[in-house]
């Protein structure tokens, strides 16, 4: 065989796998018309911000393990020849939680190095030098941790003085360290290859136990960069708004952007507030007086004069009436809300609803 044979034959250098199957249940109703990494954030779906960081690191092949709407994503992406990547999309025939997920694509994949995310995670860590990790300590699988300020709200990870991977614990009140698993891992693919076939099992409560267990060697890659899991209204909304304000990383923002993104054909009155990061995307109308401060407004939504809103996300075709106010709310696709209407606290407004005018307030404690 030829060096250029063998070049040829040489599996790649690392392949990724984006678990994109879940319903998206706390971020309904936007999840409704569509998965939730579907979702336009910061002027693009979700999922494109973390494939251009995948494809920025020298990533080429990606597969997609899909299951909700599956037909979205390969409608939007196609190939993935856009983005410089080839893509692949494996739909679930059940749920299978998250290492069932990563076993039902393993016929895709020929690397040696597997990089695998949840699709719902915005982070800021640095992919080479994850896969540097996991090369030099020689490990079975090396996990992203990350410090956080909280660490009682999640389950926490200690690791020895060398970075392995002693314990995985459930959440206390009083946790021993303060990093956390944040949701993306490089495999061996020996280790995927075990992981059991046609049934659900979880990284979490399974396949890392097992491999401590069994001695395998699991090390932790342990930073301080910028991660949010975005599953939450709340978090959505400040993970767009730090994509605009170039507080969180990405390759994929369309156009210019300061204080505010705003897509092709949106109108923005020249006596109205648009800032504190907010997306508009594009055909948007928001007229004089009214403000919008860390918001994302989808396709297509007409913000009327002096109305207000902060902290929320309005659907596709959402009128917000004169002199509404929103703060931390959720309007579905087609939603009107009527004029001087106070919707407040992660109020949550499905698809097509109309709310009367006469200054109605709802908030979610109502």
């Amino acid at each position: 065989m030829s060096a250029d044979d063998r070049d040829r034959a040489a599996p790649p250098a690392a392949e990724a796998v984006v678990l994109v199957g879940g319903r998206g249940v706390r971020l309904r109703p936007l999840t409704l018309s569509a998965p939730k990494p579907m979702l336009p954030t910061a002027g693009v779906p979700f999922l494109r911000h973390l494939l251009s960081r995948i494809r920025a690191a020298g990533i080429e092949h990606v597969v997609l393990g899909t299951s909700y709407k599956a037909e979205v994503f390969a409608e939007h992406f196609g190939d993935g020849s856009d983005l410089g990547l080839r893509l692949e999309y494996v739909v679930e025939p059940q749920p299978l939680d998250t290492a069932g997920a990563i076993r039902n694509v393993s016929d895709r994949l020929s690397a040696d190095d597997v990089l695998v995310f949840n699709g719902d995670i915005l982070s800021g860590v640095d992919l080479n030098e994850l896969i540097a990790t996991h090369r030099s300590t020689a490990a079975d699988v090396t996990l992203h941790l990350v410090k956080v300020d909280d660490p009682s709200r999640f389950g926490c990870v200690p690791t020895d003085p060398d970075g392995r991977v002693t314990a995985f614990l459930e959440k206390t009140e009083n946790p021993p360290v303060d990093q956390i698993n944040a949701g993306c891992y490089v495999f061996r693919r020996e280790v995927i290859d075990r992981i059991p076939a046609g049934r659900p099992v979880s990284v979490e409560r399974e396949t890392f136990p097992e491999l401590l267990a069994s001695g395998a060697r699991v090390q932790g890659h342990v930073d301080t960069s910028y991660w949010l899991d975005m599953g939450t209204p709340q978090a959505f909304v400040r993970g767009s708004a730090d994509l605009v304000l170039g507080v969180a990383p990405t390759n994929a923002l369309p156009g210019e952007h300061g204080e505010a993104l705003c897509l092709d054909g949106t109108s923005v009155d020249a006596g109205a507030q648009v800032s504190g990061g907010s997306a508009i995307g594009a055909g948007c109308v928001v007229e004089s007086g009214a403000s919008v401060v860390e918001s994302v407004l989808f396709d297509g939504v007409r913000v009327a004069r002096d109305a207000v809103v902060e902290s929320s996300v309005i659907g596709a075709g959402a009128t917000i009436g004169a002199g509404a106010v929103l703060r931390g709310a959720i309007i579905g696709d087609d939603a009107h809300i009527g004029a001087g209407c106070e919707l407040l606290d992660g109020v949550r407004v499905w698809p097509g609803v109309t709310l009367p005018e006469h200054g109605v307030r709802f908030s979610a404690d109502c």
